[in-house]
């Protein structure tokens, strides 16, 4: 394993524990506020969704950061994929909560647009992965 892969693969699973408790915390916390005690079915499918992403990502983001060491890219290539795997479930999972609507009918909040952008980008590293293991620059 390269020190590379190394230094992403532990901030992947530092990361996960935030993940797997901080919805937990978060609707926990904002259950004892004043006027946040009725969460629409809306806005918690949103914060769910929000954490569900982003387990699923950085479990992924992690297979892609070994599956990077056989890459036949250059090093700058591969630093561009290394960070996008890692980016990409930050801007989807930050969509999904930046994105609860206020109110039940509500629109969606304005960081609900990191959602395609993240997609865009966890699409552009994997795929980038995947040619680098067969393509050599």
């Amino acid at each position: 394993m390269s020190d590379a892969t190394r230094w992403m693969v532990a901030l992947a699973f530092i990361s996960l524990p935030t993940i797997a408790f901080g919805g937990h915390f978060l609707l926990s916390i904002l259950r004892r506020q004043v006027g946040t005690e009725n969460f629409t079915t809306v806005q918690r499918d949103y914060f769910r969704a929000g954490h569900a992403h982003a387990g699923v990502l950085v479990l992924l983001a992690i297979v892609g950061q070994l599956v990077l060491d056989f890459s036949m890219f250059d090093e700058w290539a591969v630093w561009a994929l290394r960070i996008g795997l890692f980016v990409s479930p930050l801007l989807i999972s930050g969509g999904f909560f930046g994105g609860a609507p206020r109110t039940a009918d509500g629109p969606a909040g304005p960081l609900v647009k990191l959602i395609p952008t993240g997609a865009i980008l966890l699409s552009l590293s994997t795929l980038g992965t995947g040619l680098s293991l067969l393509i050599s620059m």
